[in-house]
This record gives C-alpha cells, structure tokens and sequence, in this order.
C-alpha cells in the first residue's frame, strides 16, 4: 500500500533543524514505540512534510529538507511584541522563576484564545516577547521509514485526524 490521501500513516523520524546555514540541531526523534501517526491530507501538516512522502510504501527510508519558508515560516518581526514587566508580577514582585530568556510562556489573549510566546528579551520595565513558532527561519531535516500505512476509518474521515487506541474513549 502506498502513502495518499485518506490513509493513516506512521512514520518514525528524527527532525534536525538549521538557520541560515549554521550547523545542524536535533530538534526531536520519535522511534518505534512513539511514531508519528497521522491522516494524510487532513491539513495538520506541514504540507511539504507530506509531499515528502506521498507515494511511500511501509518499510520505505526517507530523508529530505524543507526550507524554512515552507515550514514554519520566516521570522516575522511583527509577531515581536513589548508588554509592561507588571505581567510577570506576583504581588508585586518580579517571578523570576519565569521571567528568562528563552522560557516559553503561556498567555490568553483578549478573546480568552491561548497562546504561547518565546522571552526574547528583558528591559527596564518591559519584556520583549516573540510569538513566532520556536522553529520559524529554521530548515528543517527530516530522517526515517515508513513504519504503517493503513486505509483510513469512517470516524477518522469525519473526525479530520487519525485514532490512535483508547484516543475517545471515556
């Protein structure tokens, strides 16, 4: 059976980033007791990841690149943003358990929708946090095999993502 759509395919991999040409950095590795299970075609992936590997067959190695415009996108300097320290404030002191360079913060915005942004850096009384994805401007190295390939059930055709067992049960 080959990779296309409406099947569920799993793959193990291990993911290398780089950013404008410097040495490579692992980034993430899934392995046989982890693999990736997804529903090809579904749109929740990058779709270069999945041109990748359309047309694959179970037991298939694969390696390739995608730049980072086709992946999480170039550093956009909009989605940098200044906010007042008081936020990192708890009864009027600075926590300092959170407040670092490079921590990865949680937030909601003014709808109440989640977000996460990045500590770039910090000023007097401002911190300078940056929403872009943790891997946007980074190339990204994919390495692996196809480890499953199955047709798609009824339920994950509607539901828009692959099951994994005991994934809705309640």
């Amino acid at each position: 059976m080959q990779i296309g759509q409406n099947k569920v395919v799993s793959v193990t991999y291990v993911l290398h980033s780089s950013k404008e040409g410097n040495e490579r950095t692992q980034v993430e590795e899934t392995g046989n007791d982890n693999p990736l299970i997804f529903l090809f075609g579904s749109g929740q992936l990058i779709p270069a990841f999945e041109e990748n590997l359309n047309g694959l067959t179970e037991g298939s190695p694969f390696s390739f690149s995608i730049e980072a415009g086709n992946a999480y996108g170039i550093v956009e300097e909009d989605a940098f943003v200044r906010v007042p320290d008081d936020m990192f404030k708890t009864e009027g002191v600075l926590d300092l358990d959170v407040l670092r360079i490079g921590n990865m913060v949680p937030l909601l915005d003014r709808e109440g929708n989640q977000l996460v942004a990045r500590i770039a850096g910090i000023e007097d009384t401002t911190v300078l946090l940056d929403f872009n994805h943790p891997l946007a401007g980074h190339d990204l190295h994919f390495a692996g095999t196809v480890v499953g390939i199955r047709e798609a059930t009824e339920e994950e055709l509607e539901h828009g993502h692959a099951h994994h067992p005991g994934m809705h049960d309640h």
